[in-house]
């Protein structure tokens, strides 16, 4: 029977049970804080009383239709934001004189952020969802765009040239040489552009929605129904966690080759 080393018992459990260790700090840490009265008295609420505004949110409905509209809006603004950065960065990764044409406005565009967009997208499309799924595509378009662009680029032009002398055809250069060698670039794209679908998906509900998880936490905030608010920061976290998780999984099956995905 195979044996696994007491050295290598001891890292399967030390990784394992580092993120229970992490868990208990936080909530010991949390249950400290609620209870000490830090910021005020019931301004904290303690882990048990943000368990049970969950339990409340999830029999009246409220936590299933928030999550239907915040998951809807940040699926669809991901894919269209990061199938965008994922081939104009491809262009202008492997196309210098396209750089030169677009990246001055991907540079110009970068510093303002998506929530200074809701104005002016709520402006031209209303409140409606189309509106929302612009913002989070704009914000993860130029994260996507950056990463898949510098991936591109920094593949050896050797590689390219080698097979153009044994007369690859373009095509299969680019699926075969290009697309290989900048895929772990890619993964790490896409991984980003995940989380931050979520970030901008609170800027685009909070430029005006009748649901979903950062509309929700809007209007508990008016209310000061803190242990709701802290039921929606904490689906906000595990929705990132959960996402970057999938496309980490899905890109080291895919991107096999690499150990960085």
């Amino acid at each position: 029977m195979l044996r696994v080393p007491r050295a290598g018992r001891g890292r399967a459990l030390g990784s394992a049970g580092a993120p229970l260790f992490s868990a208990g700090l936080v909530l010991a840490l949390w249950w400290a804080a609620a209870r000490g009265g830090v910021l005020g008295a019931g301004l904290v609420p303690t882990p048990w009383q943000t368990l049970r505004a969950a339990h409340t949110m999830w029999g009246d409905g409220t936590m299933a239709q928030d999550l239907r509209a915040s998951l809807a809006r940040a699926g669809q603004g991901f894919a269209a934001g990061a199938s965008a950065g994922v081939a104009v960065g491809f262009l202008t990764g492997h196309h210098p004189r396209v750089a030169a044409l677009v990246n001055p406005v991907m540079s110009f565009l970068r510093p303002i952020p998506a929530i200074a967009l809701v104005p002016l997208v709520t402006a031209w499309f209303g409140i409606g969802e189309r509106a929302k799924h612009l913002v989070i595509a704009y914000a993860v378009f130029l994260a996507v765009w950056l990463y898949v662009h510098d991936g591109v680029a920094r593949v050896p032009a050797d590689y390219l040239r080698a097979a153009r002398t044994l007369g690859v055809p373009a095509w299969r250069r680019l699926t075969e040489v290009l697309l290989p060698a900048a895929a772990p670039a890619v993964v790490a794209a896409l991984r980003y552009g995940a989380g931050l679908a979520f970030l901008a998906l609170v800027a685009a509900e909070l430029g005006g929605a009748q649901s979903g998880i950062a509309y929700r936490l809007q209007v508990d905030g008016q209310f000061l129904r803190t242990d709701h608010m802290f039921v929606g920061l904490i689906e906000l976290g595990l929705l990132g966690l959960l996402a970057d998780a999938l496309v980490s999984r899905v890109g080291s099956r895919l991107v096999h080759w690499s150990g960085s995905a």
